[in-house]
């Protein structure tokens, strides 16, 4: 559960940093991979959810 962790944190900073240049510079491609990430984001946290709902067993 560590390394989903790790993994959550570095997206969730890549996104901000995509999201940032997209809405300060109006940087297409950074809103693009803003985009992506966040799809990635999603299947990460939804994947969390579900081994601590195992764990909480």
């Amino acid at each position: 559960m560590k390394d989903l962790m790790a993994k959550i944190n570095a997206s969730i900073e890549a996104f901000k940093i995509d999201a940032d240049l997209q809405i300060e510079k109006g940087n297409k491609a950074a809103g693009t991979r803003a985009r992506k990430a966040s799809l990635e984001l999603e299947k990460m946290l939804k994947e969390f959810r579900k081994k601590s709902i195992e764990a909480a067993k």
